[in-house]
């Protein structure tokens, strides 16, 4: 090999070492610039509410709800398309407007609020059915029970409000079967239904 020769292959090595250089830094900065994009979203209690209905002797509709959750959605999209999902609710706060009726869902009978005082839900995967409309599957643990289940999504919109602060409206629509979870056994449809209707609305802001 004659010197030009040598040459050729040095400046030729050189290019390829500096190429790697150059796609190492582009892919670790490809992924900063994923984790960085990562936003999470927190409900904001004045303007959110976490509800459920049941039928009552197969005729009538009987509405209650959870006076405190905690609830994050955390994504990299503005559509929402790749969100996850964590809400983590104290059982003891269910409400239905008839104390008597609180206190016989938090006993034994139903919700253990004792020995289960949180009931949790986990996505663990999201598919876009149309725009702003997903179907959200994940692990909802209630009473010691852990089941997958799937609700759908409404990304309402996402606006400035007055103090300039973004907000999104979401909506949780969703079904589950309380027998899958062993809630309230001594009491089968249809004196109570065995399905539950959950209906969650939220606005959520920037977690600061």
């Amino acid at each position: 090999m004659n010197q030009e020769e040598e040459n050729l292959k040095l400046k030729f090595n050189t290019i390829k070492i500096i190429m790697r250089k150059i796609t190492l830094f582009l892919a670790l900065l490809f992924v900063s610039a994923g984790v960085f994009a990562q936003t999470t979203w927190v409900a904001d209690p004045n303007h959110s509410k976490l509800g459920f209905t049941v039928t009552h002797l197969g005729i009538a509709d009987v509405p209650g709800h959870f006076d405190k959750f905690d609830v994050s959605i955390t994504s990299s999209k503005e559509d929402f398309s790749d969100a996850t999902i964590e809400l983590t609710v104290p059982t003891n706060t269910i409400n239905t407007r008839v104390e008597q009726r609180n206190t016989h869902l938090k006993s034994p009978d139903f919700f253990d609020v004792e020995k289960f005082p949180t009931m949790t839900f986990k996505s663990t995967s999201i598919e876009k059915v149309s725009d702003g409309k997903y179907n959200v599957k994940g692990d909802l643990t209630l009473i010691g029970v852990t089941k997958p289940i799937t609700v759908t999504m409404n990304h309402r919109g996402t606006i400035v409000n007055a103090q300039g602060a973004s907000v999104a409206g979401i909506q949780i629509l969703g079904t589950f079967k309380r027998s899958d979870f062993g809630l309230g056994p001594k009491f089968p449809a249809p004196m109570i239904s065995d399905e539950v209707i959950v209906k969650a609305d939220g606005e959520f802001q920037h977690k600061k």
